[in-house]
């Protein structure tokens, strides 16, 4: 078969195959990451379609979670789809000469298998957490009858158990990683949003400009982490939005310094140099020049920063100063547990299991982004 036949022939395969089942064409090419989360999205989702359709139905007409659970589930069936029919006739197209940073960064992170599993499981996560009206079997804040239904162990009716309140805990696992999972991103968005124009800002600059971020980053950081968190919330009623404005406000130095450095060696390449000399503003080159180019070590900053952000939050929550009950959030929850842990040692595993499983999957994912985007890591 001639190299000019070989490529109609391989679209068209691949297009029936994604016909059949998304991701199956990544899976036969040996991309398992891709090809999987693909194929499993995809299934994952058709089944909660035939085994909750009743549910999905009824969300249609209930409130803004349960649309937005609805269109989350349509959403990721689309995109399992196309991204797996467009990736595969994109492929089957002939090659091109020139490949840039990013192509390699994303070729070596897919032969990091650590890495693609991790992601792999942030992708499941999230859309769990999408999902969750739709997955969960009951009312995360509904008690049964005290006398007969607290503490009781894993059974059919309560998979992972009931708490001191009698309330099903695989409801409010499901609805606390919503919290969780929802104050780690946003967070970090805030954290890195500042951190990023604050370091540009000060790099390219230099000077007095420089000098008096830098001081203001140096405050920040030199207070005790916990403690100023701690300080901020008790002089406030603990909320969702209250502690996702905290760990975002607090979090950006780290960020700051790590875009200041790759700023100051930036502004010397001829890129650069050549946006000043034709009198571009110093705006355009700092958003169109400066922080596209240092967005690698930001990347993999911020994929490290969700896991300690939700390892923050869940520290505030045992304390108390998280999220307030009845809202349900995995730090609660484990300290719900902290008091029977012999007796009702469920309480605490499984939301406890929840935080490491996720804190681990997304330091896998950063480290895999810090060798896949460092081109001296690279094999």
């Amino acid at each position: 078969m001639s190299d000019a036949v070989a490529p109609r022939v391989r679209v068209k395969g691949g297009r029936a195959l994604t016909g059949a089942l998304p991701g199956l064409p990544q899976l036969l090419a040996g991309r398992w990451g891709s090809g999987g989360t693909a194929l499993l999205v995809w299934i994952g989702c058709l089944w909660i379609l035939a085994a909750r359709f009743g549910r999905v139905t009824a969300a249609l007409g209930g409130g803004w979670d349960e649309r937005l659970a609805v269109g989350a589930l349509v959403g990721a069936l689309a995109a399992s789809w196309t991204w797996s029919w467009r990736d595969s006739a994109a492929r089957a197209l002939p090659k091109q000469v020139g490949v840039s940073q990013w192509d390699l960064a994303v070729r070596a992170f897919s032969k990091n298998r650590t890495a693609v599993a991790g992601l792999m499981v942030i992708v499941a996560l999230y859309l769990v957490a999408l999902l969750t009206p739709l997955l969960a079997p009951l009312d995360p804040n509904l008690q049964g009858a005290l006398l007969t239904e607290r503490y009781v162990g894993m059974s059919a009716p309560h998979p992972l158990g009931t708490d001191q309140f009698a309330r099903d805990v695989l409801s409010r696992l499901l609805y606390g990683a919503r919290i969780s999972l929802l104050i780690g991103f946003v967070s970090v968005g805030i954290s890195v949003t500042i951190g990023t124009l604050v370091g540009a800002i000060a790099g390219f600059l230099g000077g007095i400009v420089d000098g008096v971020l830098m001081r203001i980053v140096d405050m920040v950081i030199s207070f005790p982490q916990l403690v100023l968190l701690i300080t901020i919330i008790a002089f406030f009623e603990p909320s969702i939005f209250l502690i996702v404005a905290v760990l975002g406000l607090t979090l950006w130095p780290n960020t700051a310094r790590i875009v200041r450095g790759e700023v100051l060696s930036l502004r010397e390449r001829e890129f650069v140099q050549a946006a000043i000399a034709l009198g571009y503003s110093k705006r355009r080159i700092i958003l169109r020049h400066l922080i596209p180019n240092a967005l690698a070590p930001v990347i993999v900053a911020a994929t490290l920063g969700i896991g300690q952000t939700i390892v923050l939050e869940a520290g505030l929550s045992f304390l108390g100063l998280g999220v307030q009950p009845p809202t349900p959030s995995w730090g609660t929850m484990v300290a719900d547990g902290r008091n029977v842990l012999l007796n009702a040692w469920w309480l605490s595993t499984f939301p406890g299991l929840a935080i490491v499983f996720t804190v681990l999957s997304f330091n896998l994912v950063g480290d895999g982004l810090r060798d896949a985007l460092d081109p001296r890591l690279r094999t």
